[in-house]
């Protein structure tokens, strides 16, 4: 069946899976995952077996696995972090899809996570498609206003190319900077990630895999939300 959503935002059972009395318990669930992975245990069997433990549906599972890292990378991701304080940089690389999603589903009223590493994360998959909703040219405005308000004079937005419409993407994303005179190449590749965590520059992702091996990173995401976005739908499971 074709993909019919407008909009970036929260699943129909999302008030009840992510409501004010389960979050305790997805809170526990967080901190438990993140024991067991700094013991070394492998992830999918971990989050079974917390899941299993707080009978966590798959959603809340899914949020739990997101949100959840070892000692060790929490250690070193937030030892790479650039505060705002430190922006402007001359050039940011920007994990397109990962930022912007977040971004699309803040301004869709769906549910986002501030994580054991301070990112924010929603639950939005792409799963090899990308579908442009009503959400998308907002979110890539205020994304610019923000980013220049910050003093960044260059974007690099970096998109992949096995995701179906990044061509589109990449257009509507030229075009907006076309109309307010941004300086935002786009670069369609074919895996966006090694680029990424191989850069001297600093990045923009909320991506566990490449924050485990960046050199630097700004948490864009997170600032932009609570920047920017009216009362975003934000569940703290730090």
């Amino acid at each position: 069946m074709p993909d019919q959503r407008h909009h970036r935002g929260p699943h129909p059972e999302d008030h009840i899976l992510f409501a004010p009395e389960a979050v305790p318990a997805l809170r526990s669930a967080v901190a438990d995952l993140s024991w067991l992975l700094t013991r070394n245990y492998a992830s999918p069997g971990a989050t079974k077996l917390v899941g299993d433990r707080y009978n966590l549906t798959q959603r809340q599972r899914t949020a739990v696995m997101r949100c959840a890292c070892s000692d060790a990378s929490l250690e070193y991701r937030l030892t790479r972090q650039i505060p705002s304080s430190q922006m402007p940089t001359p050039l940011l690389l920007i994990d397109g899809y990962n930022v912007l999603t977040t971004i699309e589903a803040a301004l869709a009223g769906g549910a986002l996570f501030i994580a054991h590493d301070g990112c924010l994360r929603d639950m939005a998959s792409i799963h090899g498609t990308y579908r442009k909703v009503e959400e998308t040219l907002p979110a890539l405005q205020l994304a610019g206003h923000v980013l220049s308000r910050l003093g960044i004079p260059r974007c690099a937005w970096y998109l992949d190319s096995p995701v179906s419409n990044s061509g589109r993407l990449k257009a509507a994303i030229l075009d907006i900077a076309a109309q307010h005179r941004w300086d935002w190449p786009v670069e369609v590749v074919n895996n966006p990630d090694p680029l990424l965590a191989a850069s001297d520059e600093v990045i923009a992702t909320a991506d566990s895999a490449v924050l485990d091996r960046c050199a630097r990173w700004f948490n864009l995401a997170r600032f932009i939300v609570l920047a920017a976005v009216p009362q975003p739908r934000i569940i703290d499971l730090s």
